[in-house]
């Protein structure tokens, strides 16, 4: 089932479809959307991995303890394999485009987050009390917001954008950092975390760039470990 077809479906009758289903359809969008991208296979696990590990540590924090429950951060693990599910809507050429986009280009890879924010607000509507729906929203509308302001789909600023979402902005740099893409070639572990610090207070929650500093080690091995050469 494609994402157009999930997202229809979700939309006009969400009422007939039981959650396992939307669940394993929302899954299977998310894998084929990254599968189009051979360098990338894995990156849906990869930050699965990390968004738990950096939670547990941030758990440490007074501030966060509350919130940060061992069920919440399995149902936060399980959300983050579909904080790029709208990906699968964009079309190919600008999605593996070698090169700097054009303005409008990155306009329309932006809207990945329309379309899967869309797609799960329907969801949440039927399964409102359903915490691994609620996150799965969370993480797909918001992780591309950044501390200063600046980012988007609505310039949310600061802890306005909520906790999740905080961590899922710095996961999915790690990796993208780290990544060869059509674009870009991987960057080293070290630079990686060198832009990841500074990017504290400015791109990232600084909260959560220090529990990523306390445990910077543990990414990197968490990505040698699942890379998409790595040998099992």
């Amino acid at each position: 089932m494609s994402m157009s077809e999930v997202s229809q479906r979700i939309v006009d009758r969400p009422e007939n479809l039981e959650l396992s289903d939307i669940i394993t359809a929302l899954a299977a969008a998310s894998q084929m959307a990254e599968l189009r991208d051979e360098n990338n296979k894995k990156h849906i696990e990869r930050v699965q991995f990390f968004c738990r590990a950096l939670a547990t540590e941030l758990r440490k924090d007074a501030a966060h303890q509350e919130i940060l429950t061992d069920e919440y951060i399995t149902n936060l693990y399980h959300a983050a394999a579909f904080h790029d599910v709208g990906k699968i809507a964009v079309p190919e050429h600008i999605l593996l485009k070698k090169g700097k986009l054009e303005p409008e280009e990155f306009e329309i890879i932006k809207l990945h987050v329309d379309i899967g924010k869309r797609t799960l607000r329907e969801v949440l509507k039927k399964y409102r009390e359903n915490e691994l729906v609620r996150l799965s929203y969370v993480l797909t509308a918001y992780h591309h917001e950044k501390w200063d302001g600046t980012g988007y789909p609505d310039g949310l600023y600061g802890r306005d954008i909520p906790l999740p979402a905080r961590i899922m902005a710095l996961v999915d740099v790690y990796d993208a950092l780290r990544s060869k893409r059509p674009y870009k070639e991987p960057l080293c572990h070290e630079k990686s975390v060198h832009v990841i610090r500074e990017g504290g207070g400015v791109h990232f929650d600084p909260s959560v760039v220090k529990a990523f500093s306390n445990i910077e080690s543990k990414f990197e091995e968490l990505y040698e470990a699942m890379k998409e050469d790595a040998v099992h």
